[in-house]
């Protein structure tokens, strides 16, 4: 039996990884669907401190499990296909291989997808202008225009901070009104570099190598236009990957796991959570980092109380 599982291998799982070695608990890291996490599939990294150059996404995850390992975590290429979760443990993972292990104590670092509208231009043009993350890209469109897909309060945050950047930025929104909180949608609205393209919907994303501009179309009329711009932002929410724990480890409506009060305790003894699969409101690697961190002290904790 494991001392302790890692189910991820994003900012959160790989930091939870070298504090879990470091301290001789010879974790395991199941790296699952996407190895590295979401930072593999960005480009410049500028926000994370230590690169004052930026660094490749890919390559800032690669540094992350080269530490991990040359503390001594062990890590494999699998997926986690069911769980079976008891208060103290031992806490049972099911891999896609087939095979069953188990620990201790397990940390859940499974971090959280962005929602897409799932147009195949937007797939191709990812990282190509195509982005769901505002502060992680917003600074790379400095005195461009940019459109900002939704209506929520995210979508308003999104649209905020870009601000910063962009000459000019566009709300699409499938309504005649914002599903925000009206403080946000206020705020939004009285910004003159924001405006809107109400009762509209994407239809594509337009450009080859980089996005040259989106196609909308008038949900009332059907008429379609073209609003020109360099980038493409995705603010329709964040779907946190904690389906397979569901509904023993305790989890908000959104899917977010609950974690006890400055703690990275679940509601299971013994179960630990850290990343964006806890985490509805910064979601960057950084706070990633910093939550594994915690899960790893906190796992190590509950370890030496039982022995």
């Amino acid at each position: 039996m494991k001392n302790l599982i890692i189910i991820g291998s994003g900012a959160a799982g790989l930091t939870a990884a070298i504090y879990a070695s470091r301290a001789n608990l010879n974790p395991l890291v199941i790296s699952g669907v996407l190895p590295g996490g979401l930072l593999t599939q960005t480009t410049d990294v500028e926000n994370f401190p230590g690169f004052p150059e930026a660094i490749n996404g890919y390559e800032l995850m690669m540094k992350f499990e080269e530490q991990a390992k040359h503390f001594g975590a062990e890590i494999i290429s699998d997926v986690v296909s069911g769980v079976q979760l008891t208060p103290g443990g031992p806490q049972e993972i099911r891999l896609g291989s087939g095979e069953t292990i188990a620990a201790k104590a397990l940390i859940i670092a499974t971090g959280a997808s962005p929602r897409w509208l799932g147009l195949p231009s937007e797939d191709r043009l990812k990282n190509h202008g195509v982005s769901a993350c505002a502060t992680c890209d917003g600074a790379f469109y400095r005195g461009m225009d940019v459109v900002v897909v939704g209506g929520g309060d995210t979508a308003m945050e999104e649209a905020l901070f870009l601000t910063k950047f962009a000459a000019k930025v566009t709300i699409i929104h499938r309504r005649k009104e914002f599903r925000a909180s009206r403080i946000m949608a206020a705020r939004a609205l009285a910004n003159p570099k924001i405006a809107v393209k109400w009762n509209a919907v994407v239809k594509e994303v337009l450009g080859e190598k980089e996005v040259a501009g989106v196609k909308v179309a008038d949900v009332v009329s059907g008429t379609e236009s073209v609003i020109p711009c360099q980038g493409y932002f995705a603010a329709l929410g964040h779907v946190p990957n904690t389906e397979v724990f569901r509904p023993a480890v305790a989890a908000d409506q959104a899917g977010f796991i609950q974690l006890a009060p400055q703690s990275s305790a679940t509601n299971i003894d013994g179960v630990f959570a850290a990343g964006d699969c806890a985490d509805h409101v910064y979601r960057q690697a950084i706070t990633a980092a910093g939550m594994g961190c915690r899960a790893a002290i906190d796992a190590e904790r509950w370890l030496a109380g039982r022995e």
